[in-house]
């Protein structure tokens, strides 16, 4: 495929990984990446932490896949695809040829439609947290407000809730479902989050909707489907995403909820691709980072002509909120389907449990507050290995004799396939390796493997190993 010119549309957490893979394998192709955001390109699942104020924006930028070959340019929109002439139209009326197209165009976010708030046009102190943009207008809100109200209690909303109790203003949750993050909790483990929450600073309002909004310089007015009325200095929308696929429909392509792809990533067109949040791989689009991720290795193995068998395989999912204070992993569905349960609820402390196991396999979980199996669940669950005999170890994270359930109480004790960084499907053998080969500190580990690049939540993970490393024999290391 020498010479081939491969343009990117989006230069999000999708696109600027599929030019970075592209660009690792070498070869002749030349890849123009095109993104409509004026940014470099940046890591959106850790603007929760940079809403906190702990991190700054130079802190959440991704590497650029630079050099030659390699043409990123922000700031352009485009706006056709002619699938006849092999071209892309932008905004600033250029016309990029293409022999093959990357549709990486993310997803936008959802502003519910409700009386006092037009999407086209959002009040100054109303903003929908989705891009950079959007997170430096609400630490610009924030730093002279008190009182915060976050329209949706899922994931995003609870991460931006959380960031911006961090800020120490006063902030509450309205949330339509009668209990926080129904996609991945049952009520008894979302009651005891919304406690923990509240132990934060968080309050919350569940199983009511906005009925009226009145925004002005001076706050936000929010009514409530129950009668009541939330006085605030902001208002973050946090209500869930929808697959940005304008561009594909306008040319042609099979539309469903996102982008419908095969498992090659390929579009009805073999010459276009689509990969990330506006991608339908099966029956919904994902939403995740390790999925986008995992996709783009797999078009870029076949542009190169690396691996021509190549075929994107989806893995469980494995949902993390980690936001200071608070330590919630759930997977699969734990809910319903057979087998067997097993429950622990300890809500003086926030600790919750729920296993679901079926054919001596972990079939879903939900594990909240501190509880020491928590990375002995999520490896079986990722792995699909069996269960151990005695279930209380990995409900409680001890076994009857006391000892933690957790197979490596020391990095020593790890097997090298377990898997550190699960966005990035990092090995503790990969650290090793790329600490044999002379990376030496945490930031040249997490650049030489990507680890902890992701939702950052195996950092501490890979700066123990690192830690470990630095004192360890070299002889022991390989062991």
């Amino acid at each position: 495929m020498s010479n081939d010119r491969v343009v990117v549309v989006g230069n999000g957490m999708a696109g600027a990984r599929l030019a970075s893979e592209l660009r690792g394998r070498g070869g002749d192709l030349k890849v123009t990446v095109l993104g409509a955001e004026p940014h470099r390109a940046y890591n959106r699942i850790m603007l929760s932490t940079l809403l906190t104020g702990k991190i700054n924006e130079l802190d959440v930028e991704l590497a650029e896949a630079a050099g030659r070959g390699v043409d990123v340019r922000t700031g352009v929109t485009v706006r056709a695809v002619d699938r006849a002439a092999g071209e892309v139209g932008t905004d600033d009326g250029d016309r990029i040829r293409y022999d093959h197209l990357v549709l990486a165009t993310g997803a936008r976010a959802v502003v519910p439609p409700f009386p006092g708030l037009d999407p086209a046009r959002l009040p100054d102190r109303v903003i929908a947290f989705r891009t950079l943009d959007d997170c430096r207008r609400i630490v610009a809100v924030a730093g002279g407000a008190r009182r915060a109200l976050v329209l949706g209690g899922g994931l995003l909303g609870l991460e931006a809730a959380r960031g911006l109790a961090a800020r120490g203003l006063d902030v509450a949750v309205v949330h339509r479902v009668p209990y926080l993050m129904e996609r991945q909790l049952d009520a008894a483990a979302a009651t005891m989050l919304a406690g923990t929450l509240a132990d934060l600073g968080v309050t919350t309002h569940l199983a009511v909707t906005p009925t009226a909004l009145a925004a002005d310089a001076t706050g936000v007015r929010l009514e409530l489907s129950d009668g009541r009325v939330l006085d605030a200095d902001l208002l973050v929308l946090a209500c869930g995403v929808r697959p940005e696929t304008a561009l594909a429909e306008a040319a042609g392509l099979a539309v469903d909820r996102g982008v419908l792809v095969d498992d090659r990533l390929r579009t009805g067109d073999p010459r276009i691709s689509a990969i990330g949040d506006c991608a339908q791989h099966g029956t919904s689009p994902n939403g995740l980072v390790a999925p986008a991720w995992a996709q783009a290795r797999v078009v870029a193995q076949l542009l190169t002509g690396e691996d021509p068998s190549a075929r994107y395989r989806p893995r469980p999912v494995v949902t993390r909120l980690k936001a200071a204070g608070i330590d919630l992993a759930s997977m699969g569905d734990p809910t319903g389907g057979p087998g067997e349960e097993l429950t622990f609820a300890d809500p003086a402390r926030g600790t919750y449990a729920r296993l679901r196991i079926h054919d001596e396999r972990l079939a879903g979980a939900i594990l909240l507050g501190d509880n020491p199996s928590v990375g002995t669940v999520v490896q079986l669950f990722d792995r699909g290995q069996p269960v151990p005999a005695d279930r209380r170890a990995l409900l409680l994270g001890r076994s009857l004799g006391g000892a933690v359930a957790t197979p490596a109480a020391s990095p020593a004790l790890m097997p090298d396939a377990a898997t550190v960084c699960q966005c990035n499907t990092v090995s503790k053998g990969a650290l090793v390796a790329c600490w044999r080969g002379g990376a030496r500190t945490v930031d040249e580990v997490v650049a030489g493997t990507r680890a902890g690049t992701g939702c950052g939540g195996c950092r501490d993970a890979v700066a123990g190993i690192v830690d470990w490393l630095s004192r360890s024999d070299p002889v022991e290391v390989g062991r």
